[in-house]
């Protein structure tokens, strides 16, 4: 045990040992404190004791986040996936040249639905550089014979032909009419009876519309369509509009086999005008592309032409007059051709080269060619040629001698 006089000696001394360590303290901050720690302080408002008894928030260091190092993986790398490369653009083709029209030049009207403005596309390239023809078109994209109550073709061709005055009429319609139509104030369902009977009167009353103008025109039937229903449809359409047509002056033309394969099946693309393969079709199975439309046009242009006296009658070598003859003008006469005589039996060289040509040539009737194509009997055979087959083998004449001739060298 501690005694209690050790008690109080080591009490005395505490003190002592208090002060021995302040004084220890400020010696070491004065060593320490130099002037950009001076500085610090002053930036910061601190002072020596601050620097002494710091907080322990203020000791603490916030913590710094360690950036993980980047694992290296060891074997083969796995391939970059590579962009695909942009296919190279083609080059534009050339505006075509803007050919003003003759002030004379002859109106073709052409209307429909959104068929039909595909078709006056076509017809305006077809015709671009033709001064003596303008396409005009009044189509009506959603139009139909189904709904009167939206557009009324049979009231309509009438205005539209007496403000145009057009030369010749297009029509291309019927796409939209997959539809019920009203029928003495009832729905009546698409291609029944009821609904036939009265689409096919407002198709004679359009035909009749038309004719009634005095005009010529060209009915152009619809095409195959994606949809097998609605390409059954079309087939149907296109009897009544080809009935209508024939029996009201006009002309119905077929469309159908230029828009189908060998079985008469849809076909998105197809041979175009000139027989090379192209998109005919869009991707929803019912518009046509640009070469479509080019075709549509082509089916109707040689029609048109006839009905604007383009063209000569059918059978004849001109079947077009050229670009930017005069409309009306009588097609050039076709120069006559130059046809080489026959060759005749009779010649007996069957060259034909013994007289003019024209000439007659005299009468031989026991000549080599007279018996070899007539007579079928072969000329005698040279004897000791390969199609000598006498017996016993003929031997050939001799050759004549040539004479020697001897020459005389002269030293």
């Amino acid at each position: 045990m501690v005694s209690a006089a050790r008690i109080r000696v080591i009490l005395r001394r505490v003190p002592i040992l208090i002060l021995a360590i302040a004084v220890l303290a400020v010696g070491t901050a004065a060593v320490f404190h130099t002037p950009a720690v001076a500085q610090e302080e002053q930036r910061r408002g601190w002072s020596l004791r601050d620097l002494l008894f710091l907080r322990r928030s203020e000791r603490v260091e916030p913590p710094r986040l360690i950036q993980p190092r980047q694992i290296q993986r060891i074997g083969p790398r796995k391939p970059k996936a590579r962009k695909p490369r942009a296919a190279p653009r083609r080059p534009a083709e050339p505006a075509a040249p803007i050919v003003e029209k003759a002030p004379d030049a002859r109106t073709v009207l052409v209307v429909g639905d959104f068929m039909a403005t595909g078709l006056a596309e076509g017809l305006d390239t077809a015709f671009a550089e033709n001064t003596k023809v303008r396409i005009v078109v009044r189509s009506n994209g959603s139009s139909g014979f189904a709904r009167d109550d939206f557009y009324n073709w049979p009231e309509q061709i009438k205005s539209l032909i007496e403000t145009e005055k057009p030369a010749a009429v297009i029509v291309m319609l019927g796409s939209n009419d997959r539809q019920q139509m009203r029928v003495n104030g009832e729905r009546e369902q698409p291609r029944s009876e009821a609904w036939t009977k009265e689409y096919e009167r407002r198709t004679e009353a359009f035909g009749k519309a038309i004719a009634s103008a005095k005009v010529p025109y060209l009915w152009v039937g619809m095409p195959a369509f994606k949809a097998p229903k609605m390409t059954s449809d079309m087939l149907a359409f296109n009897e009544i509009y080809r009935s209508t047509a024939e029996s009201h002056g006009g002309e119905f033309i077929d469309i159908w086999d230029g828009f189908v394969d060998e079985d008469g099946a849809f076909v998105t693309s197809g041979p175009d005008i000139n027989g090379q393969p192209v998109r005919l079709r869009t991707d929803d199975g019912i518009r046509v592309s640009k070469a479509g439309k080019r075709k549509l046009a082509f089916y109707a242009e040689k029609p048109l032409l006839k009905i604007l006296g383009m063209t000569s009658p059918p059978g004849t070598l001109a079947a077009y007059a050229p670009a930017g003859a005069p409309v009306g003008a009588p097609a050039p006469t076709p120069m006559p051709v130059d046809r080489t005589v026959p060759m005749l039996l009779s010649d007996p060289a069957l060259d034909g080269g013994s007289e003019l040509l024209g000439a007659a040539a005299p009468a031989q009737a026991d000549g080599p060619g007279e018996k070899r194509v007539v007579g079928g009997k072969a000329s005698a055979a040279s004897p000791g040629r390969a199609d000598d087959f006498s017996w016993p083998p003929r031997k050939q004449p001799a050759a004549p001698a040539v004479p020697e001739t001897t020459t005389a060298i002269t030293p």
